[in-house]
């Protein structure tokens, strides 16, 4: 099985002044491909960092893809590096010189003379064509190694990678193939959820079962592994068909489905409609859904009540209950949801109340105690959540669990 690195080069990934979104982008890429990401490394703009990076990642995997470092600059140090990795120099090729200066020449400027450093390659090497920047990319190789080097900016790595570097992958890694399953799960912590599934996520076998989480969802990655798609798609079958039925209605969703997309779905799909009525998380959940194309169908409006005031006068939220029970309180949830419900003339309504800190808690009702209710024809139901970690945190769970709660009450 042929694997893969990925070596990122800039010092500005380093410093955190840049997110390297072309390690995620790529990593995913070759999954599909076939071809696994085995490693990652990230250097700043220095030859011999690159040159070391290179050596590693030929130790331990057949494709190594490099980004960044090919712009015009003296910090540009990419080509420079592979040269030095290949024990080669560098040789100005005067049809990309050319090439470079029409792209220049199309714009109705003059090519800075700097940019003349881009026509050059590390002798041996191809030029990977850049059909929306200046910097070609390099393609080398090295004791049956594949090198790959392309440009640091998204857009020119992915037009390039896509156009010009999968054709030669899917050429030298014929007879592998991967398939990858992500089931999304909510409901339960990353440790139960292992629990309960036991020895199928033991490093040794194939598929592979690995395991992420943010924000409470637990996506599980089923990896498998064989000499054709088929055959790993029916390896990858078996593992998805024992973790639905271990985990049942925890799983909500596959691939990048998120509990607004499954939720808004259904709605859609019933022809149902859906109001939110928030206080401690602000308008989140109004944007979970609405972050989803065609939200029109099923959500109507939603209500952000953060003062008592609010609260009774737009929901109709009974002053004694404020005043009895508090803001905080399960009554008080239970009157958001009906009052957006009745108001909105909807299916469905959310109501969030709750302490997202840092302050305002109490012994009583300590920062990260929320209550949430759904209401609907069958009822209204309500539960009360103490959550914990910083502010976003507390925000973007309940928001979550408000979600997964519509979800169980319609079914999925």
């Amino acid at each position: 099985m042929k694997k893969a690195s990925v070596i990122s080069v800039g010092n500005e990934l380093l410093d955190g002044q840049t997110v390297d979104t072309n390690a995620a982008f790529l990593g995913n890429e070759m999954m599909c491909l076939g071809i696994p990401v085995a490693g990652r490394f990230t250097v700043g703009d220095d030859v011999d960092q690159i040159v070391r990076a290179l050596h590693l990642a030929c130790e331990d995997t057949d494709v190594i893809l490099v980004t960044g470092g090919l712009g015009p600059t003296a910090d540009d140090l990419t080509r420079q590096a592979v040269a030095v990795f290949l024990g080669v120099g560098l040789h100005l090729e005067e049809e990309l010189l050319d090439q470079i200066k029409v792209f220049f020449t199309h714009r109705g400027v003059r090519m800075p003379d700097i940019n003349a450093v881009q026509a050059y390659l590390p002798e041996g090497t191809e030029a990977i064509p850049n059909e929306v920047g200046t910097a070609p990319g390099i393609l080398g190789r090295r004791d049956g190694k594949l090198i790959a080097a392309m440009p640091g900016v998204p857009s020119e790595m992915k037009q390039m990678f896509g156009r010009s570097v999968v054709p030669v992958l899917r050429e030298a890694c014929v007879g592998q193939a991967v398939v990858v399953h992500r089931l999304r799960c909510f409901g339960a912590g990353e440790s139960a959820i292992a629990e309960m599934i036991g020895s199928i996520m033991e490093r040794d076998r194939n598929p592979l079962v690995n395991c992420t989480v943010e924000y409470g969802i637990v996506t599980l990655h089923v990896i498998a592994m064989a000499g054709d798609p088929d055959e790993a798609g029916r390896l990858a079958e078996v593992d998805v068909a024992f973790l639905r039925n271990k985990l049942g209605t925890l799983i909500f969703g596959t691939g990048e489905q998120t509990l607004a997309h499954v939720v808004g779905g259904q709605l859609a799909s019933m022809g149902k409609t859906i109001a939110v009525a928030e206080s401690c998380t602000g308008g989140l959940v109004a944007k979970m859904l609405t972050d989803v194309a065609g939200s029109s169908q099923y959500f109507t409006c939603g209500w952000i009540v953060y003062s008592n005031e609010a609260k009774i006068h737009e929901l109709a939220v009974p002053a004694d209950w404020l005043d009895t029970y508090g803001a905080v309180s399960e009554q008080v949830a239970i009157a958001m949801a009906r009052g957006a419900r009745r108001m909105a003339r909807t299916d469905y309504a959310v109501g969030i109340t709750g302490i997202a800190g840092p302050s305002g808690g109490t012994f009583e009702k300590p920062v990260g105690l929320v209550f949430i209710g759904v209401d609907s024809e069958e009822g209204t139901a309500t539960e009360r959540f103490q959550f914990s970690r910083d502010r976003q945190f507390i925000r973007q769970r309940a928001a979550q669990t408000a979600l997964n709660m519509v979800r169980l009450r319609l079914g999925l």
